[in-house]
């Protein structure tokens, strides 16, 4: 049996670097939601805010979502 060390580098450094972007998004999105609160108390737009966090889950869903598809398909 001959390992190709090369591509198993290959998918663990893809795979790294998937799984902090993911992480990262996801943080962003939890904070957002939690500065929503403050952002209406100084009286900034809480819509811009909340809007962000969304979309930043709704990244983080499409992403998973494409996995899944890479994986069934």
């Amino acid at each position: 049996m001959k390992i190709d060390w090369a591509a198993l580098g290959s998918v663990f450094g893809v795979s790294l670097v998937a799984t902090v972007a993911l992480v990262g998004l996801f943080t962003l999105g939890v904070v957002g939601l939690s500065k929503r609160e403050s952002a209406a108390e100084r009286g900034d737009s809480a819509a811009a805010v909340t809007s962000g966090a969304y979309l930043c889950f709704a990244l983080c869903a499409a992403a998973v979502a494409y996995g899944i598809f890479l994986i069934v398909a």
